[in-house]
C-alpha cells in the first residue's frame, strides 16, 4: 500500500511538473515580427536588418533572456518576405500580429511602414520602422519607432559639400519607391534654395530592374556635376558603376539607405566613387560600441562586414528587450513603447552600436550623424552640419 501511494504521488508529481514545464514552455517564448524584402533587388537590404535582429536575439538568449513578472522568456524572430511591396507587408503583419502575437513588428521599408500604420495601433503591436523619413513619426501613430535617425538631418551637409567640391548642376536619378521619392521631396528644394540647379529629374526602379543603361544616358545628357543616387546598395552600385563606364567623372549624392562600403564590394574600385558623399559605414566608425560591434560580428561571420542597418537593428531589439523589463509587461505595447527612450538611455556601448541615447516624444530615435565621403580613394568623415 505504501509502495502504490508512493508511486501515485511519483507518478502525480511528474505530470505536474511535466504540466508546469509545458505551461512554462508555452509562455516563454516571445515572437518577434519582421517583414521586408528578402528577395528581388533590395534582398541583400532587407536579409541586413533581419540578421541585426537575429543577433541580438541570440545573444539575449543565450544569456538566460529576460525576467519580467518573476518569468524568463526569450526571443524568436518570425521572419516574412514582403518583396518591398507595402501590400504584402501589411498581409505579412496581420498574420504576425494575429497568429504569432508578435507585440513588436519590425519593417525596414517606408512604404510598408505607412501601411502597418493604418492598423498597429488597433491590432495592438508596436511598429519598429526602419526608415529615416521624417514624417514617419509627424502621423501622430502613437505605437512607432523610428530606428535610424530622421534623414533631413543629412541634407544640408549634402547640399554644401557636394556643392564645393562637385559642382551646381544635379541630375536626380534615385529610386522611384516611397523612401527615395520621400528623399527627393526635401533634397530637390534645398539643392535650389542653395543656388544650385536641377538639370535632370529620371527616377528609376531600382528594386525590379537590374540595366540601367538607358537611365543614365538620358541623365548623363544633360551635363550634371552631381548624380543624386540611392535605393538598396546593390542596385545603387549599378547606378554609379553605368554612370563611370559611361564618362561621368562627377560626384554623387547618396541616399542613406546605400552604404558607401557596399556599393564599394560591387565596384570593387574605391577610387570610382570619389567625389561621393553618403552615411559613414559602420566599418569605418571609430566610436568603442561600434568598433566592438563590428569586431564581434566578424568573428560571427566569417569576417563579414556588418552595415549600419544591421546595428541599428542590433539596437531596437536590445531597447525592447530592456523596455519590457521596465514596463514590467511583454505583452502591453503602449506601456512598452513608453519605456523605450528609457531603454535606449540604459544599454551599455557594447548593446547600443548605433549611440542612441534617447526617443523624442514622437518616437522618433536621436542619435549622432556622421557623413562619409570619399576622397582619393578613402572614405572621409564629416560632422553634419545641423548638429
Amino acid at each position: 500500500m505504501r509502495l502504490f501511494k508512493t508511486s501515485t504521488r511519483l507518478a502525480a508529481g511528474i505530470a505536474l511538473a511535466a504540466f508546469m514545464s509545458s505551461a512554462a514552455f508555452a509562455q516563454e517564448v516571445i515572437n518577434i515580427g519582421f517583414t521586408g524584402p528578402l528577395s528581388g533587388g533590395a534582398a541583400l537590404y532587407g536579409q541586413n536588418t533581419l540578421t541585426g535582429l537575429q543577433m541580438a536575439a541570440a545573444e539575449i538568449n543565450k544569456n538566460g533572456g529576460i525576467e519580467v513578472g518573476g518569468e524568463k522568456y526569450t526571443f524568436e524572430i518570425v521572419a516574412l518576405d514582403d518583396k518591398y511591396a507595402p501590400s504584402e507587408a501589411a498581409v505579412n503583419a496581420k498574420r504576425l500580429a494575429t497568429q504569432q502575437n508578435a507585440p513588436v513588428i519590425f519593417v525596414p521599408h517606408s512604404g510598408g511602414a505607412y501601411a502597418l500604420q493604418e492598423f498597429n495601433e488597433q491590432d495592438g503591436f508596436i511598429l519598429g520602422a526602419y526608415t529615416s523619413v521624417p514624417e514617419m513619426t509627424e502621423r501622430g501613430n502613437t505605437l512607432t519607432l523610428r530606428i535610424p535617425p530622421s534623414f533631413a538631418g543629412y541634407i544640408d551637409t549634402f547640399v554644401k559639400t557636394t556643392m564645393e567640391k562637385s559642382g551646381k548642376k544635379l541630375a536626380m536619378i534615385g529610386g522611384d519607391h516611397e523612401y527615395a521619392k520621400a528623399w527627393a521631396s526635401l533634397f530637390k528644394p534645398a539643392w535650389e534654395e542653395a543656388g544650385g540647379e536641377v538639370v535632370a529629374e529620371n527616377p528609376m526602379s531600382y528594386n525590379k530592374d537590374t540595366d540601367f543603361y538607358s537611365g543614365v544616358s538620358s541623365a548623363l545628357s544633360a551635363n550634371p556635376d552631381v548624380l543624386f543616387v540611392g535605393g538598396a546598395s546593390e542596385p545603387t552600385a549599378l547606378v554609379m558603376r553605368t554612370a563611370r563606364e559611361l564618362g561621368f567623372q562627377g560626384g554623387f549624392v547618396v541616399m542613406d539607405q546605400a552604404k558607401l562600403d557596399e556599393i564599394n564590394r560591387v565596384i570593387n574600385d574605391m577610387s570610382q566613387l570619389n567625389g561621393a558623399i553618403g552615411v559613414m559605414p559602420l566599418s569605418s566608425d571609430t566610436r568603442e560600441g561600434a568598433k566592438a560591434f563590428v569586431e564581434r560580428f566578424k568573428a560571427e561571420n566569417n569576417g563579414k562586414t556588418p552595415g549600419s542597418e544591421t546595428s541599428y537593428m542590433y539596437t531596437a531589439l536590445n531597447a525592447v528587450a530592456e523596455a519590457m523589463k521596465l514596463a514590467g509587461t511583454v505583452e502591453d505595447p503602449k506601456a512598452i513603447h513608453a519605456k523605450l527612450s528609457e531603454a535606449y538611455g540604459s544599454l551599455p556601448s557594447e548593446r547600443n552600436p548605433a549611440s542612441i541615447d534617447s526617443v523624442d516624444e514622437k518616437g522618433g530615435t536621436n542619435a549622432r550623424i556622421v557623413v562619409g565621403y570619399v576622397q582619393d580613394g578613402e572614405i572621409m568623415p564629416i560632422e553634419a552640419a545641423s548638429q
